[in-house]
């Protein structure tokens, strides 16, 4: 009988001004992020199935790197994410998370947008399966993603945190332009 590694994710709850998500990380990079006012068990119990041979372990230090990059991200002092991710997912869903790290900061686009990025224009509900599977919640942007007609549709985080995510890049998208 093979015998699956343990793997060790670390986890936090990063607070930061009125943000307050659970975070967490392999030794290979950042795996999760959890909604506004979410629990960092309420991430450990959610993420258990993807990281089924992993012992969860609370490190704040661990998580500097990532910790300071959101906080950035929130300041509008960071556009971008330099870490690494270590998400699992079907390459499907992997080609539609990379889909989503090309949206630019500020700006939005449409399931049907993805679809076509990524060659399969008629598969528009499976992008909209995968985005809603996205582990990395920010980091990976799938809050720039929104109805064909503009209009904001579902988010793992609920719509009041995609919401708070596009007006905080439209905000410091426009204070870079003046």
């Amino acid at each position: 009988m093979t015998r699956t590694r343990e793997q060790t994710v670390y986890g936090a709850l990063l607070e930061h001004g009125s943000w307050s998500v659970p975070i967490g990380a392999t030794e290979n990079g950042l795996c999760c992020v959890g909604a506004i006012g979410e629990s960092l068990e309420d991430l450990i119990r959610r993420e258990s199935s993807r990281y089924k041979a992993s012992h969860w372990v609370r490190d704040d230090d661990k998580l500097k790197v990532y910790m300071n990059q959101l906080k950035q991200y929130w300041d509008g002092e960071r556009l971008s994410f330099s870490f690494p991710h270590d998400v699992k997912g079907t390459p499907f869903q992997q080609a539609i998370w990379e889909a989503l790290q090309a949206i630019p900061y500020g700006a939005t686009v449409s399931y049907s947008d993805i679809a076509q990025a990524i060659g399969k224009p008629a598969a528009v509900r499976a992008v909209g399966s995968a985005i809603g599977a996205n582990p990395v919640l920010i980091t990976v942007p799938c809050h720039r993603v929104v109805g064909k007609n503009g209009a904001l549709t579902g988010y793992r985080g609920g719509l009041p945190m995609k919401t708070k995510l596009l007006e905080l890049e439209h905000e410091h998208a426009n204070r870079a332009l003046l």
